[in-house]
This record gives structure tokens, C-alpha cells and sequence, in this order.
């Protein structure tokens, strides 16, 4: 058989026949009329080239041919059932491996933090998750689902936002103990200040006064990098003043290893968010990942 596409053409019926020995009772069960299962069982022996049936007006049996094509016929027709009864039990369930691409504050701040509830609760995902500040290919990557963080690119991908945060303006201690702390955001271009690369904020840190204008500050920067840990350490230790979202340095805030300055200036926040690319058809495994991501960002970054 040099084409395949007809390869299961016939099985259910032939099967039918043999099962209940009636072309009749055969046609009834499975919505045909008894010329058409005629008609099917001679195009199946056709296709085969060998005779399975021995038909009279009386009686049906099967031929030596018949009865292998029956035995085999048969167990592949239980096995699709089985197959179909498994994917019916499966249903909605959450299962298989999820590919997730997260970036390296986000881990630190919070996801990390939440995934062992997660596997708890879903016992049947295993993760594969890359932890970095690189820009992935959702689609041509296979990632299931990615959390962003800033301005989103234009994309044809669902986005869902999980919550906002603030963009304080930090430095240790001993760097303002050194420095000084600036008062206006013009103060800015006399310092060191350290940024990440990838957010949208890079050369340009935008402030609003009270009466809502908005001050721009064009400063120098003294390190530009891309990967928040190198940030993080920079800042931690002594090195200059930087924006970070608040929610991956809580600790640090409430410790006092970070002191906020310009506060009284305001920063557009930066919305997290979590983003698929089909809204229709969302398998389970990824709905219940962006669902859980929501209910966590909502109990601990929303009052």
C-alpha cells in the first residue's frame, strides 16, 4: 500500500459485521444503510486484495484472512479507545512539562518563592523554567508562558497584568554617607548611577513634581548593564544610586541596607505581566500557571 490515508478505511465496520454476523445489525449501530456496508466491506477486500468474509444469506464467517485481519483490527480499535478514555479522564487536568521564561528580579523577588505551592498544587506539571533578563522567543522557543516586566513590545501575544510596582530611587548608606544625598533629580549628574540595560528607563529618568510636570534627567550613567544580579550587587555594595522595582527589595528597604532619596518626586511605575500566545485554546498546564501567578501577585502586591 504506497498510500496510507486509507489505511483504517473499513476497520470499524468490518468489525461491526463480524461482531454482531449482520450486515443489517451491523449498518443499524453505526447509522449506515445495509447497501452501504456492502458496499465498504467489498471496497476494504479490494484494497487488501484477499477475501475476509464468507457471506450467504444466512450466515457470515470469516476467512483464514478475515480472522488475522479481525484479531489485529480489533486490538487497534481498542487501543484508540483506550487512548480516547484517557484523554477524556485527563479532560482539564493540568499535566506535563510547562516552559517558562521569567526574569532574573522577578525569580528572586517572588517566583522563586511561590513555586513550591505551585507544584504542590499540581502535582502533574514538571517546569522548565530559564531564569534571565534576555529577550526570548515566545513562539519560535516554545515557551508556554513568559512573565515581562516594563513597556511591552508590540506583539500579538495575550497580555495579562499581574500587578504594578514602584520604581524607588536607592543607595546604601555609606555611598550617600560619601556623596551626599540629592535633593532634585538635577542632583543626579553629580553622582554614579547604575542601570538596567533592558528596562525602557535607560539613559533617560523620568520624575513628575507635585504640579504634575514631568522632569527628564539625561545623566550619565556610571555602569549600564543587563542582567539584575550584577545590579543588585553593584548597588549593594557602595557603588552608586539606581532605580529598582520595589518588590525584589523589600528586605533590603525595610532593613535600611537601601535608603530611598527624591522621594518626594514621582516615578511611573512598572506593571509585571504575564504573557501566552493563545487565549482561545489555553492548555491547562498554562491557565493554571497565569491563574496562580494572579492570585499571588494579588495577595501579596494589592491591597
Amino acid at each position: 500500500m504506497e498510500d496510507n490515508k486509507h489505511l483504517l478505511d473499513g476497520m470499524v465496520l468490518f468489525c461491526a459485521v463480524v461482531e454482531l454476523q449482520s450486515l443489517t445489525a451491523a449498518a443499524s449501530r453505526l447509522g449506515h444503510t445495509t447497501s452501504y456496508v456492502s458496499k465498504e466491506l467489498t471496497r476494504l477486500e479490494t484494497r487488501l486484495c484477499s477475501r475476509l468474509l464468507n457471506r450467504t444469506t444466512r450466515k457470515i464467517s470469516l476467512t483464514e484472512t478475515g480472522r488475522v485481519y479481525y484479531e489485529n483490527a480489533r486490538r487497534i480499535l481498542l487501543d484508540a479507545r483506550v487512548i480516547e478514555t484517557k484523554l477524556q479522564t485527563l479532560g482539564d487536568r493540568p499535566y506535563g512539562e510547562l516552559k517558562v521564561s521569567v526574569p532574573v528580579i522577578f525569580a528572586q523577588g517572588c517566583f522563586s518563592a511561590w513555586m513550591p505551592e505551585f507544584l504542590e498544587k499540581f502535582p502533574d506539571i514538571t517546569l522548565n523554567v530559564d531564569v534571565s533578563d534576555r529577550h526570548v522567543d515566545m513562539v519560535a522557543e516554545s515557551y508556554d508562558l513568559i512573565v515581562r516586566i516594563g513597556q511591552l513590545p508590540d506583539s500579538s501575544l495575550i497580555a495579562r497584568e499581574l500587578f504594578r510596582t514602584s520604581l524607588p530611587t536607592v543607595a546604601t548608606p555609606g555611598y550617600l554617607a560619601e556623596h551626599g544625598v540629592p535633593q532634585h533629580p538635577s542632583d543626579l549628574s553629580e553622582h554614579h548611577l547604575i542601570t538596567f540595560a533592558s528596562h525602557d528607563i535607560v539613559n533617560n529618568w523620568d520624575y513628575s513634581q507635585d504640579d504634575g510636570r514631568s522632569i527628564k534627567i539625561d545623566a550619565p550613567m556610571k555602569v549600564r548593564c543587563n542582567e539584575a544580579h550584577m545590579e543588585r550587587m553593584l548597588v549593594m555594595g557602595g557603588r552608586g544610586i539606581t532605580r529598582i522595582p520595589e518588590f525584589a527589595y523589600v528586605a533590603e528597604l525595610n532593613s535600611g541596607e537601601l535608603v530611598r532619596v527624591l522621594e518626594e518626586f514621582e516615578v511611573p511605575p512598572l506593571s509585571v505581566h504575564a504573557m501566552y500566545s493563545n487565549r482561545e485554546y489555553l492548555p491547562p498546564k498554562t491557565r493554571v500557571m497565569k491563574d496562580f501567578l494572579v492570585n499571588k501577585a494579588k495577595s501579596a502586591f494589592q491591597t
